[in-house]
C-alpha cells in the first residue's frame, strides 16, 4: 500500500467518466486547508496495514494543523495494483477508521476518471510518502526478539522428559490434539465449532451486527450465565485475599511505562482520539493495576499483595478471520489478578497455590477432566527449578504436560501454565493461566519497603483463574455439544442453568397454585412458570430443549394433596413436598442469582 500525503491550500475534484465497473456516486469535492491522502492499494495488501496508515496520517495531520482530510483513490502510485473490488474495500476501510477520529474527513469517488486542481503549500512538511509492505511493516521489539529465540516442545510426564516423537499418545488422544495444535500451528476452522449453533439455539448470545466483528450481545439467559461465572471467579479471588479495584478501559499511548509494555506485549489495539491525543483500549487489567501499585505504599508485611479486577471489557482487534464464536472475540470479559511477592521463593509458592485454585475452579465447572495442560518456561529456569515442576505435577495429577522451553526470555514472564480445552474441531483454547513476571515491577517502578527499611522491587504474578468468561461458556457448550453428538443430552451444571426449575400447570385453573409454589421456592432457585395455553407435552418438550434441569407439573392431584410432581432432565420422576424438594436440590447450590426476566413465559415474547 502506498500513500502520498499533500498539505494543500485548496483542492477541487470533479468526476468526469467511469473508469471501472466498481464505483462510488460521482460527488464533487471542493476543500481548503486539507491533507490530501492519495491511496494506491497494491496486490496482496493486508487489512492490518491500515492501522499503521491511520497512525501515520493522524500524526501528520497534527503536525501540519490541516482542518480537513481527503482520501483520494489513486492507482497511479503503483505498478502492481490490487483488483478494483479489494482496492475499494481497503480504501473505504481506511476512510471509516479515520472517521472514528476526525470529523472533517471526505473521500474522492472511487472508480472515476477525475479532473482535479490542487494548490500545495510549500512548507517542509507539505509532502510526505509512505509505503506499507510485509518487509517494511512495523514489528514490535517483542516480536523482533521472539523471532530470534529458539524454542522446542517436549513432554513432561512422571518427572521424565520425552521428545514428542518418543511419547506414546495411545492413552492420551486429547493431549495429542493439543500437541498437534501447538506444534503444527493450524488455527483456522474449516467449519463452525458446535458451540455457535448451541448459543443461538439456547438464546444465549449472538454477534451484534451493528458493532465491530467479535462484539457480542447477550440475551437474558446468556447474561445470567455470564453474571454467575463473573461472580464465581470474583469470589474465588476475593476470598483468596485479593483487593478488588476498578480501572479505566483506555490509556495514553505516550505514557512512558505503557509504551514499554505495549512494545513488550504486542497486540492489535483499538485506538481512540481525544483532544488530538491517542489512547488505546486495554487488552487486560495490567496497566491500571500496575499504576495503582506504583502509587501505593507497600510494606513487606502485606506481601503477597493481590489486586483483582473483572475487566468488562478488554479489547483486542483480532483479524476478521480469527474471530470465532465465543472462543475468540474482539471484546471480552477477563478476570485479572496480579500478585506482588517479595522474591522467587514466594513467587513459586503462590504460583502453586494459584494453580490449585485454577484446578478447583475447573473442577467446579466440570471442565477439569476435559483440560490438557501446557507450560512455557525459559529453559535455564526450568533446569534450575526441577523441584518446583515436580510440585506442579503433584497438583495436576498423573497427566502429561506439554512443555515449551525457550533459550532466552522474550516476554515479561519466566514461566507460565495454561489449562487448554480441546473443542469439537480438535482446536485448543486456553482457559486458566498463571505467569511469573520478572520485568514489569521495573517498568512501572513498583516498590515495597523491606524489613531493613529499604525499597525493593517485587516479582509479579499474572493470574486469570478461568480465562475469559466468554471462553468458559464456549468450553461448556462445546463439551455438551460433543456429548450430544455421542447420543447424550446437553445440560448445564445445576448452579449455572439460567432457569433451574420450570413449573408447568396443566391448565389455567391451576396457575394460582403454580404461582404459590413459585413464591415458596424462588428465593432458592431461578424459577419460571409456563402459563401459555399449550399442551403439557409441548411445554415439557420445550423445557427439555432449553436444558432446564427440573420441571414441576401441577394439576388437580397436586393441588389437593399439597404435593408436587417432579420430572428431571435425566429422566427421574417422583412426588414430594415443597420442603423436601428445597432440601434435596439446594444442597451445595452456590452462587444464587435471581431470575433476570419475567417469571411468566407469556410475558417474554421471543427473548
Amino acid at each position: 500500500m502506498r500513500l502520498l500525503l499533500l498539505h494543500s491550500e485548496h483542492i477541487e475534484v470533479i468526476p468526469k467518466e467511469k473508469a471501472v465497473e466498481i464505483f462510488d456516486e460521482p460527488e464533487r469535492v471542493d476543500l481548503d486547508n486539507v491533507l490530501v491522502v492519495f491511496v494506491s492499494v497494491e496486490r496482496g495488501d493486508l487489512e492490518e496495514y491500515l492501522d499503521r496508515a491511520v497512525d501515520d496520517i493522524l500524526s501528520h495531520l497534527k503536525a501540519i494543523g490541516a482542518k480537513n482530510i481527503l482520501i483520494y483513490p489513486y492507482v497511479h502510485l503503483t505498478n502492481d495494483p490490487e483488483s478494483p473490488v479489494r482496492a475499494r474495500e481497503l480504501t473505504n476501510r481506511l476512510y471509516e477508521l479515520l472517521k472514528g477520529y476526525v470529523g472533517n474527513i471526505y473521500r474522492a469517488p472511487f472508480g472515476w476518471y477525475k479532473e482535479f486542481k490542487i494548490h500545495v503549500y510549500g512548507h517542509p512538511l507539505s509532502e510526505l510518502s509512505k509505503t506499507y509492505r510485509k518487509d517494511t511493516e512495523y514489528i514490535s521489539k517483542s516480536l523482533k526478539q521472539e523471532s530470534n529465540i529458539k524454542s522446542r516442545f517436549v513432554i513432561l510426564w512422571r518427572d521424565k522428559i520425552y521428545e514428542i516423537s518418543e511419547f506414546d499418545f495411545q492413552k492420551f488422544p486429547n493431549f495429542k490434539k493439543l500437541v498437534d495444535y501447538e506444534t503444527k500451528k493450524v488455527r483456522t476452522y474449516e467449519s463452525e465449532p458446535v458451540h455457535i449453533e448451541l448459543m443461538r439455539r439456547l438464546k444465549l448470545a449472538s454477534h451484534e451486527p451493528a458493532s465491530d466483528a467479535g462484539n457480542m450481545r447477550y440475551y437474558p439467559r446468556g447474561r445470567l450465565i455470564k453474571k454467575i461465572l463473573e461472580r464465581m471467579v470474583s469470589e474465588y479471588c476475593i476470598n483468596d485475599g485479593a483487593h478488588e479495584v476498578e480501572t479505566p478501559i483506555m490509556y495514553d499511548y505516550n505514557h512512558p511505562s505503557l509504551e514499554k509494555y505495549l512494545n513488550r506485549f504486542p497486540a492489535r489495539q483499538y485506538t481512540v482520539l481525544s483532544d488530538q491525543k491517542r489512547y488505546f483500549l486495554r487488552f487486560a487489567a495490567c496497566f491500571g493495576q500496575f499504576l495503582i501499585a506504583h502509587d501505593t505504599h507497600i510494606s513487606y508485611k502485606q506481601l503477597p499483595l493481590k489486586l483483582y479486577e473483572l475487566t468488562r471489557y478488554s479489547f483486542r482487534r483480532e483479524q476478521s478471520g480469527e474471530v470465532t464464536g465465543l472462543k475468540r472475540l474482539r471484546a471480552f470479559t477477563m478476570p485479572d489478578m496480579h500478585t506482588l511477592v517479595s522474591d522467587m521463593d514466594m513467587a513459586k509458592s503462590e504460583f502453586l497455590h494459584q494453580l490449585e485454585l485454577s484446578k478447583r475452579l475447573m473442577q467446579e465447572l466440570e471442565l477439569y477432566d476435559h483440560i490438557e495442560i501446557a507450560f512455557r518456561a525459559q529453559e535455564e529456569f526450568f533446569n534450575q527449578n526441577r523441584d518446583f515442576y515436580r510440585s506442579v505435577q503433584e497438583i495436576v495429577g498423573d497427566r502429561p504436560i506439554l512443555l515449551e522451553l525457550f533459550d532466552q526470555r522474550y516476554a515479561y514472564f519466566i514461566t507460565k501454565f495454561e489449562f487448554n480445552f480441546i473443542d469439537s474441531k480438535d482446536k485448543a483454547a486456553s482457559l486458566s493461566t498463571v505467569q511469573i513476571d520478572i520485568e514489569n515491577a521495573e517498568t512501572y517502578d513498583i516498590r515495597y519497603v523491606d524489613s531493613d527499611g529499604n525499597y525493593k522491587k517485587p516479582i509479579i504474578l499474572h493470574a486469570s483463574l478461568s480465562g475469559a468468561i466468554e471462553r468458559v461458556i464456549f468450553a461448556i457448550l462445546e463439551r455438551e455439544g460433543m456429548k450430544i453428538a455421542k447420543g447424550g443430552k446437553g445440560e448445564f451444571p445445576m448452579f449455572l442453568a439460567p432457569i433451574q426449575v420450570r413449573i408447568i400447570p396443566v391448565s389455567k385453573e391451576y396457575l394460582d397454585y403454580a404461582i404459590k409454589i413459585h413464591n415458596e421456592i424462588s428465593h432458592m432457585f431461578r424459577t419460571d412458570i409456563d402459563d401459555r395455553e399449550e399442551s403439557v407435552a409441548k411445554k415439557i418438550r420445550e423445557a427439555q430443549m432449553e436444558w432446564i434441569p427440573v420441571m414441576i407439573v401441577v394439576g388437580k392431584e397436586e393441588m389437593e394433596s399439597g404435593m408436587i410432581s417432579v420430572s428431571t432432565r435425566d429422566g427421574k420422576r417422583f412426588h414430594t413436598t415443597i420442603n423436601e424438594f428445597i432440601k434435596t436440590y439446594s444442597k451445595n447450590l452456590k452462587y444464587i442469582e435471581s431470575l433476570n426476566m419475567p417469571y411468566l413465559i407469556s410475558k417474554r415474547g421471543d427473548l
